[in-house]
């Protein structure tokens, strides 16, 4: 673990601070949710609320593939709403065409919605991951509002602005919404599984140095353009795979809503409140986020009052947790510690340096008055030959 070096006055070494909590209060606390986010609908079993937690579930992966790219990279995309609406035209497609069954069926297409927008994610990002900055965001719009317009304008395809209809699962009543919300938490594991490799590997060493410098880290030899390539398509696969559960949960597709601009800012926004370029942020910021805003749609959805609420709380946020909620509460706990090993050290360094004071001045008391210094011994000539005498 990584960690800087702290040295308190008086200390005789320097303290280690590290810069995460311990691994084991980190992997107490994500087994602890793990626990939570299983048993949540057995403990709020209304159908309002686990629509919610549906809909929080499909953000959280969406959240968490964003950040594969965008947060690792350093490349900010606001076009992800592509790869969302290919995954559920994919789904929806599929389910048309190949006749599949409504209900847990239509779960085994979800990796094939990730896959192709995986694989359109490929042609796509190598010819926007040629630029930078503000001109890669505008060519990431573009391209969304491309494919939107695509969706429209290919009736034979996609209906148009009539759009598809699902038929919907076997299961009704208060059980609809379960199985939809286990499958979206399978989704955000794996998610969050593919997201910790990325971070620790090798590979994603190399991401991070793009983002910090990608000149420099293409002078060290990495291969920038495969990388953010290769970040782009897991990231699409991910958000492909959101879709994809967001069309049988609903149970239509239309190319307004699929390729939805709203989409990207709303990711966006969730894992700039978590953190972005963490593993914890795009959790933090869709479990926070997602059901308040559904809560004040509830409330104020009449007005669009529920618009001021969640823009209200979204610049508290910003404002007092600039980093992110994640990055802040690392960074609280580490000024806390901080300050705890450097108290400690210093009420173990002045019992020290009085005890030697005191020996000082106590062996000073101790010796004897020392006389007036004696005269060297004198030394007698004794004559050599040639004259010449030494002293002896």
């Amino acid at each position: 673990m990584t960690a800087i070096d702290v040295t308190p006055t008086g200390a005789a070494a320097p303290e280690h601070i590290p810069y995460e909590p311990p691994r084991q209060i980190r992997w107490t606390g994500t087994g602890l949710l793990l626990v939570f986010l299983a048993v949540f609908p057995l403990l709020f079993p209304n159908p309002a609320v686990t629509s919610i937690a549906v809909i929080t579930m499909i953000f959280l992966v969406a959240a968490i593939g964003w950040n594969i790219f965008s947060g690792y990279s350093g490349y900010i995309s606001i076009g992800h709403a592509a790869y969302y609406g290919i995954g559920q035209y994919t789904v929806a497609l599929l389910a048309m065409h190949a006749k599949v069954p409504a209900g847990w069926d239509t779960f085994g297409l979800l990796p094939v919605a990730g896959l192709v927008c995986a694989v359109a994610a490929v042609p796509i990002g190598y010819v926007v991951l040629r630029v930078r900055r503000h001109t890669f965001i505008i060519l990431t719009v573009a391209v969304m509002f491309i494919l939107q317009l695509l969706a429209f304008n290919l009736v034979s395809w996609t209906n148009g602005s009539g759009g598809l209809e699902m038929s919907f699962p076997t299961w009704q009543g208060s059980y609809f919404n379960e199985p939809f919300y286990y499958v979206g938490l399978v989704a955000a594991v794996v998610a969050c599984a593919a997201s910790w490799w990325v971070r620790r590997s090798k590979y994603g060493l190399g991401l991070l140095s793009i983002r910090d410098d990608e000149d420099r880290a293409r002078g060290l030899g990495i291969n920038a353009a495969r990388t953010k390539l290769i970040a782009y398509a897991i990231s699409a696969f991910f958000v492909g795979v959101a879709g994809g559960l967001y069309a049988p949960f609903i149970g239509s597709v239309y190319p307004q809503f699929g390729f939805d601009p709203t989409f990207d800012l709303a990711v966006a926004v969730l894992v700039f409140v978590g953190g972005i370029g963490t593993l914890s942020g795009p959790v933090i910021g869709a479990l926070l986020l997602i059901p308040l805003q559904q809560y004040f749609y509830l409330q104020f959805g009449n007005a669009n009052l529920y618009l001021i609420a969640y823009g209200v709380l979204f610049i508290l946020i910003l404002r007092l947790l600039p980093a992110g909620i994640a990055p802040s509460v690392t960074q609280l706990w580490r000024r806390v510690l901080v300050a705890r090993r450097r108290a400690a050290a210093r009420s173990r360094a002045v019992p020290a340096l009085a005890v030697q004071s005191s020996a000082v001045q106590s062996s000073a008391v101790q010796s004897p008055a020392a006389g007036p210094p004696e005269a060297p011994p004198a030394t007698a000539a004794v004559p050599q030959a040639g004259g010449d005498e030494v002293a002896r």
